[in-house]
């Protein structure tokens, strides 16, 4: 089942997203950090650790948003991080952010789909998702693409929101998911349907062994899932094992990312 932000839309969820976050973005940063309770920027320090000891120089930054895990992986130390995003009006916030922070001479931002990511292959040495994958309209096809510009052995570190499954904490997630978020999201934000596609989306993303799944098939090999905050969300490591020709996407492959 696709879950689509709106469902009387006409348009593909691809282009339904992008007109979704476009409307939020100048409040993206707030609503995040506020109905989360912060707690997402503990987690993405956390899915940054797990790349510390690869000491990655070029890293890709799939569905950047507003640049935070961007912002987050310079602990790192590398020369360059590439972020791509299909949200427009995300990538204008993420600029304005990472030129107050004086960034802009490690970190990129540009316009670009996950699923066509004009990139070389074996070009990154890492690659890092923050609660984007969910927004693919159709994983497999990012995954392989994420695959496909990564170094072979690269590790990719994905976070992405989990169902949890213990009481009492399943049933006072989906309280809040279903009950509190969406009303908060309303209040704040001018578009509602934002805050109740995330835990429809939530609800039907393949999380735990079936998101290792996918990501075996999409040709990762030392797989790994790391529970956060009672299963809420999860961060799910992996390295390129192998590269399928038959996966090279239509993109530019004329240099490191194409500057279109």
């Amino acid at each position: 089942m696709t879950v689509t932000p709106y469902s009387n839309s006409g348009k593909g969820k691809k282009e339904q997203v992008a007109y979704m976050f476009d409307s939020i973005a100048r409040r993206y940063d707030f609503l995040n950090h506020f109905l989360s309770f912060g707690i997402d920027r503990s987690w993405r320090k956390k899915a940054i650790k797990i790349l510390e000891k690869y000491s990655p120089e070029k890293i890709l930054d799939i569905a950047t948003g507003t640049g935070d895990f961007a912002i987050a992986a310079c602990k790192l130390k590398p020369k360059t991080i590439i972020g791509i995003d299909i949200s427009v009006e995300m990538l204008k916030a993420g600029k304005d952010k990472i030129r107050k922070k004086h960034l802009e001479h490690i970190i990129e931002l540009k316009e670009g789909d996950a699923e066509n990511i004009q990139a070389n292959s074996n070009y990154f040495d890492a690659a890092i998702v923050a609660f984007g994958v969910r927004n693919f309209e159709n994983i497999d096809t990012g995954l392989k693409e994420i695959a496909r510009v990564l170094k072979q052995n690269a590790p990719v570190v994905i976070l992405e929101f989990s169902k949890p499954g213990k009481f009492p904490f399943k049933q006072i997630y989906w309280l809040y998911s279903y009950g509190i978020l969406p009303f908060l999201g309303k209040v704040v934000s001018s578009d509602k349907s934002a805050y109740t596609y995330l835990p429809k989306s939530i609800r039907e993303f393949p999380d735990g062994k079936n998101f290792l799944d996918c990501l075996d098939n999409a040709g990762f090999r030392n797989l790994k899932q790391i529970p956060l905050t009672f299963g809420i969300a999860s961060v799910y490591l992996g390295h390129k094992a192998y590269f399928d020709p038959s996966t090279i996407s239509t993109g530019s492959m004329d240099s490191g990312l194409s500057t279109a």
